[in-house]
Parts: structure tokens; sequence; C-alpha cells
């Protein structure tokens, strides 16, 4: 059966975590942070608490990306420890996390076919955040760009940003749909512009892109999988 088609003129996509894998690799070093560091009283989920609440703290003091993420796990040890980190853990640090660098962009399943079906129909525009250099990294590897109208990378992904977006691009918001994995850079803040959006969940979305969203609006289309998006649009 055909679905409901959404009324739309601008298609506005998340990178990270919804076009390709990128969290995924992040938790693995995580993981192999937390087997490394083998602290004397607290358990994994302690001090993943800890280190939670550090890159909280650098997120909105040093924005994103993989330079960020090295800085808090120094400070996560130091903080365990009590006490400055060695030069040798420091490089330890370094040689857990050298997989962030070396990742490949994996596309997540269909993105491709999806984005050429749907470039014919709407204007599609990229929005990602995070260190510039890292996510040009990233785009330049992709093999997407073709498909979008402008790819933006920006500082933050807020409610300010996407009213940007509009004024810059000369698009209503209310025929706009965002699309993306995170409640709190991508559905809740497009919502407060005045888009739609559509959250298309990951098991590996980071802890601190999670937010409750409101079951009963309307403007937010749930789907499973990235290539359900041709039902609706």
């Amino acid at each position: 059966m055909m679905e409901q088609r959404r009324d739309a003129a601008v298609l506005v996509f998340d990178a990270d975590d919804t076009l390709w894998e990128n969290n995924v690799v992040f938790e693995r070093v995580i993981d192999d942070f937390l087997d490394w560091l083998e602290h004397p009283t607290l358990d994994r989920v302690q001090i993943r608490a800890v280190l939670d609440d550090i890159e909280r703290a650098n997120a909105v003091a040093h924005g994103y990306g993989s330079k960020v993420f090295l800085r808090s796990l120094g400070e996560c040890l130091e903080r365990l420890r009590e006490r400055p980190a060695t030069e040798r853990e420091r490089r330890e640090i370094d040689e857990l996390a050298a997989a962030l660098v070396a990742h490949q962009v994996e596309l997540m399943p269909g993105v491709a076919d999806t984005l050429d079906a749907l470039a014919g129909r709407y204007d599609l525009l990229l929005l990602t955040k995070g260190d510039r250099e890292e996510q040009q990294r990233k785009l330049d590897a992709c093999g997407l760009l073709h498909h979008f109208d402008a790819a933006h990378i920006v500082m933050e992904k807020d409610v300010d940003t996407y009213r940007w977006l509009a004024r810059e691009h000369g698009f209503d918001p209310a025929r706009a749909w965002m699309i993306g994995n995170s409640p709190k850079s991508d559905i809740l803040p497009a919502r407060a512009a005045g888009m739609n959006a559509v959250f298309i969940p990951n098991d590996n979305t980071w802890v601190l892109e999670h937010d409750e969203l409101d079951p009963a609006d309307e403007g937010v289309l749930r789907l499973k999988e990235f290539t359900d998006l041709l039902r609706y649009f």
C-alpha cells in the first residue's frame, strides 16, 4: 500500500550516524579505554558516567570531534587517578584512539540509491556539526556530495542554526524536513525552528544526543531505516 506523501520542497540531512556509521567507532574506543583503565573501585558503568560528564562539559567548551574526544579521555584518566597523565599514558590513549583517524566512511544500507531518487524530486541540503577539518574529510570521502545543493559544517545544531539555514537558502521551514538520528541536534531544534523532521534512530547514537520526543507531535515522522524515506517522499 502506498504511504501518504509528505508535502516537501527541501530535505535537509544529518551526516554522522544518519548517512554513515560514526559513533560506533567511538564506542569501541571507549570500551578499550575502560578495559585499559582498570579502576580499583569503580565499575565500567560508574567510569562511563564520569566520562559522559566530562564529554558534556567539553562539548560546550570545545565542540565535537576526535580531538575533543581524546581530550576527554585524558581528563577522565586524570580525574579518576587524581594526578596528571604521564607521557606514556597519553601515548597509550592516542594508540587506543588510532582507529578514529584510520576509520573509513561506511555508508548506511541504501543511502546512495535513496539520495539518487530523492535528488530528482527535492532540493537536498546536508548539515553536519563538528570539527571542520574532520567533517570535511568525511564529506570528501563519502562520495555523496553530488546529490546535495549545498553542504554546511557548523559548530552546533540549535534552533538558530536551522533558522539561519532557512534564510540562507530562502526556503519555507514548513515545507522543509530535517532528517537525522539525534533528537537533541536534528529533531527538536528543527521543530522549534518551524521545520518538520524525520527521526531515523541509530542504536549507536551518542548518549549526549539523546532526548525525549513528543509521541503526539505530527510534525515528526518516525522511520526504521533510511530507505523508508522513499515511501513518504
